[in-house]
């Protein structure tokens, strides 16, 4: 059985009212949330889940308010001894624009993107501003793209599930770890969702949809299947990871 240790990368933050991770809570509350590009080591290819942000904002307050160091992406790998073109496998969570800004810069790997994420970006709603198709023609062009039209396991010790909570297309990714089935969520929350504080508990909420969703209620249930189905779950923008320190 293939086993990874995931390493968190910061590759950009954004600042904005909390409620956009927690529906209906904490409203009017700022907030600073890492974007993330986690990668994979082990197994016999180098994968990463996103690529995050082309040209984050690397600033003294913002780090202070993550706790970590942001990067670009040629920062945050070469920290792992890669470049962008030793990227073998891209896994997108979803394709809002901070999840796949770098994708064009990894010339040598496959994408793998959920059908429905595909469908979605050429045609997004107005409401959903953060489709940026832009940033996928050129791995359209090169024929990068595997997409993904079922649950299951990709390569060895990594699987996906369809989790449209955020955006129709989203996946959770499980990775098989030493300590256990890790969930990297495929929709943009923060620990806080999967830990309500004892207000929204005492409401027998038993989490809290993600601040911005497809439909609030199957977001709701999406977020309680994950929460177990895995051992471990990463919230896909919670600061504690921003450190950097590898999860095994």
């Amino acid at each position: 059985m293939s086993s990874y240790i995931i390493h968190p990368i910061v590759m950009g933050t954004k600042i904005f009212d909390k409620g956009m991770m927690t529906y209906q809570h904490d409203y009017g509350t700022p907030y600073t949330i890492p974007i993330y590009c986690w990668y994979l080591e082990g197994g016999d290819r180098t994968i990463l889940i996103d690529t995050g942000e082309m040209h984050p904002v690397q600033s003294e307050d913002r780090e202070k308010a993550i706790g970590g160091k942001i990067h670009t992406f040629e920062e945050g790998l070469a920290r792992h001894g890669l470049t962008p073109a030793d990227i073998d496998m891209v896994i997108h969570t979803h394709l809002h624009a901070d999840h796949c800004e770098n994708d064009y810069k990894c010339e040598n790997a496959r994408f793998f993107i959920h059908e429905k994420e595909l469908e979605t970006i050429e045609n997004p709603h107005p409401l959903d501003y953060r489709y940026v198709e832009d940033f996928i023609f050129e791995i359209r062009d090169r024929e990068q793209i595997e997409v993904v039209r079922a649950d299951g396991e990709l390569v060895p010790g990594i699987s996906v599930l369809h989790t449209p909570a955020h955006t129709p297309g989203g996946m959770t990714v499980f990775v098989d770890t030493p300590r256990g089935r890790v969930a990297i969520t495929g929709f943009c929350v923060i620990r806080e969702n999967f830990e309500p504080p004892v207000q929204i508990r005492a409401m027998e909420m038993e989490v809290i949809p993600p601040g911005t969703s497809v439909n609030t209620y199957e977001a709701y249930d999406i977020l309680v299947k994950v929460r177990d189905m895995a051992d471990y779950v990463i919230p896909l923008h919670e600061p504690e990871f921003a450190s950097g320190e590898a999860i095994s």
